[in-house]
């Protein structure tokens, strides 16, 4: 995407006058919107092309939308908002958990929506640049390469890692043996402020733990600072990576 390429949506939601509307909405904004009525739907829209931003809905009739983000999260790395019609915090929180970038809750202005899908994808822009195309960070015998998203562990092996943890561990290894408190993870990995869901990077730091502490109840690299947040407690190095 560059300041001049229309901007390419990918909106998933089972109920037709919303879609339709808020399609004929976006696209006087200067969006190129594409629909699909469903999970299925949109996974078969995937396969013919790349959008920069999906809207999705949450409650949809067979795969439900936190099941297609997941596999986005894992899969694609593209920027995701939820539109949900449920309000409860938990709910929320699960979709930051498995890689969501915002959440709009349901009815919205969609003046709101079109000001998240610009702020997101500054975000995803400045994110995605990032990277320098030949270095890895490297500690303690592990390694992660930034563009193929592969972390091996000092073994040689290949751990699998998911979109959200993968910016976690980024996230420490781009600030090492600093303090980095709940709001300023979450907004480095969720690529927003929300103080509300400090559980979300919990849950996640949980999950990254379990993949790279030889115990995670008494974690070697990723510590908790008690009133504080975490910090990485490991020197990082960056290195060359060897491309083929």
């Amino acid at each position: 995407m560059t300041d001049t390429a229309p901007i390419t949506l990918l909106l998933v939601d089972d109920q037709a006058s919303l879609r339709e509307s808020l399609a004929e909405y976006l696209a006087r904004q200067g969006f190129i919107v594409r629909d699909a009525e469903s999970a299925a739907a949109a996974r078969s829209l995937l396969l013919e092309f790349t959008p920069d931003l999906v809207l999705l809905d949450i409650m949809m009739p067979g795969e439900d939308g936190l099941s297609l983000c997941r596999h986005l999260a894992e899969t694609r790395d593209l920027p995701v908002i939820l539109l949900t019609a449920k309000g409860e915090p938990t709910d929320r929180i699960i979709g930051l958990e498995i890689g969501a970038d915002d959440y709009l809750v349901k009815p919205f202005e969609p003046r709101e929506l079109v000001a998240r899908i610009r702020s997101v994808l500054r975000r995803a822009s400045r994110n995605g640049a990032e990277p320098q195309a030949d270095t890895n960070y490297a500690f303690e015998g592990w390694e992660l390469d930034p563009l193929k998203r592969k972390l091996i562990d000092p073994e040689g092996a290949v751990i699998s890692i998911s979109t959200a943890e993968f910016r976690l561990l980024r996230a420490f290894l781009d600030h090492p043996r600093q303090v980095l408190d709940r709001d300023r993870l979450l907004d480095m990995v969720q690529g927003r402020e929300a103080h509300l869901f400090d559980r979300a990077v919990d849950n996640q730091i949980s999950r990254l733990r379990r993949k790279i502490e030889a115990d995670s109840r008494n974690p070697e690299y990723i510590q908790t600072v008690r009133g504080g947040g975490y910090r990485f407690a490991a020197d990082v190095l960056r290195k060359s990576a060897a491309r083929s």
